[in-house]
């Protein structure tokens, strides 16, 4: 059985997860916005299928944390100061940020 995510909380820097089999994770919101899943920050591919990875410019807005949503029973948005939403966060690939 996989686990559900129970409760978020910001704790300092950090983004706290509780998950239904009672682990906790916690990323840094460096750590969560650097690795942030959506095609502008990971890459995509080409039309040979190289992944093309743009260049990423970051300032303080950067990892400042504005608010989050959940996106159906299975992932996570988050919405940064300088405006940038476009990543979807599944649960699995959070846990996995965490180490957990």
């Amino acid at each position: 059985m996989k686990a559900e995510l129970t409760n978020i909380a910001m704790v300092g820097s950090e983004v706290a997860l509780a998950w239904s089999d009672g682990t906790e994770t916690y990323v840094t919101l460096e750590k969560l916005r650097e690795a942030c899943p959506c095609a502008g920050c990971q890459g995509e591919p080409d039309a040979l299928g190289r992944v093309v990875t743009p260049p990423r410019n970051y300032d303080e807005r950067s990892f400042t944390l504005v608010r989050y949503e959940t996106v159906g029973g299975y992932a996570l948005q988050f919405f940064w100061a300088d405006g940038h939403n476009t990543g979807i966060y599944s649960y699995p690939y959070l846990r996995g940020l965490g180490g957990s």
